[in-house]
């Protein structure tokens, strides 16, 4: 847009359409004066060239008439083209300002783009900022699975060493409960049978006592009916973690109100397992199992049996444990 002097103060400016008015009022001010001036002029000159007509022949008055009209033309053309020059220029501003309108349209326009672009390229970042986290879990997942899947495997390898180091020994206290059994059947057989009742009853609490010495093994008395003792599991802390009622068989013919009679046992002593130890077995069975909630076995098996019974207890008690917790 093209800049403004003032004439007195030499200060420059921008045209706005407040000055332009202004300029244009004092425009019209100036003709209106100048047309006054003008027409003062004319009559002033009027007014001679009828003081000359009046000593001046008709040629003089056409001769004035025809100045008049010159005079009037040229004046007429002259607001003319002072007009147009002022529309021209009103023209020119108008267009100026046309110009600048579109060129900040353009840049608000090229601003608004740049925006949308770089809202767009947020968004696409911060969708592959969501795609890498997922990744980065999804990896960390399954390095965590990988390394609980081997911590695992690794206490699975440490327990079954255990299992197998815990069968050896089970089986050479086996040979040894073996060993033992046949000396006191040797020395049951030559007393009586209330002393081979005695000496069973003893070598069945000394194969506990000798197996789980950190267990509880109360004889119950002799001549009262019921199983002949009662084993109080302890698990590593102390706690009592469960019992379990034992009675032993030595006869060559089996007996199923053996089973019946130990189950009342069970019931009556509070325990939670019953095993009956015999030298005879069911006609359906040739070693240790599970018969109507009671577990058989031999002399032989009975320390292997035990143990694996005793240590199905103190788990049972660690969940019941860990569920109240």
């Amino acid at each position: 847009m093209p800049l403004i002097t003032c004439p007195n103060c030499q200060h420059q400016f921008e045209p706005t359409d407040a000055i332009r008015d202004e300029l244009q009022k004092e425009l019209r001010s100036k003709m209106v004066d100048w047309q006054k001036k003008k027409d003062e002029e004319f009559k002033q000159r009027e007014t001679d060239f009828v003081k000359q007509l009046q000593s001046k022949d008709e040629a003089a008055a056409k001769a004035l008439e025809a100045e008049k009209k010159k005079l009037a033309t040229a004046l007429e053309e002259q607001l003319r083209k002072q007009i147009s020059g002022d529309y021209a220029n009103q023209i020119i501003m108008l267009e100026q300002q046309k110009a600048e309108s579109d060129e900040r349209l353009k840049t608000a326009r090229e601003r608004e783009l740049s925006f949308l672009q770089k809202e767009e390229a947020i968004e696409r970042k911060e969708k592959e900022l969501d795609i890498k986290v997922q990744q980065m879990v999804m990896e960390k997942s399954t390095n965590m699975r990988h390394e609980i899947e081997k911590q695992e495997a690794e206490k699975m390898q440490l327990l079954e060493m255990e299992y197998k180091l815990k069968l050896k020994e089970s089986e050479e206290k086996m040979e040894s409960q073996k060993r033992l059994l046949e000396e006191m059947k040797r020395k049951a057989e030559q007393g009586s049978m209330q002393s081979q009742g005695e000496a069973q009853e003893l070598l069945l609490e000394n194969i506990l006592k000798e197996n789980f010495p950190f267990d509880l093994i109360q004889e119950v008395g002799k001549g009262v009916e019921g199983a002949d003792c009662i084993q109080v599991v302890r698990n590593a802390a102390g706690s009592e973690c469960g019992r379990i009622i034992y009675e032993s068989k030595r006869t060559r013919n089996w007996q199923n109100v053996w089973v019946d009679k130990l189950k009342a046992d069970l019931r009556s002593n509070g325990a939670d397992i019953a095993i009956l130890v015999t030298q005879t077995f069911p006609k359906d069975m040739n070693r240790f199992g599970e018969k109507d909630g009671i577990w058989i076995c031999s002399f032989a098996e009975l320390g292997s049996v035990a143990t694996l019974i005793r240590g199905g207890i103190i788990r049972v008690f660690d969940v019941k444990k860990s569920d109240e917790n």
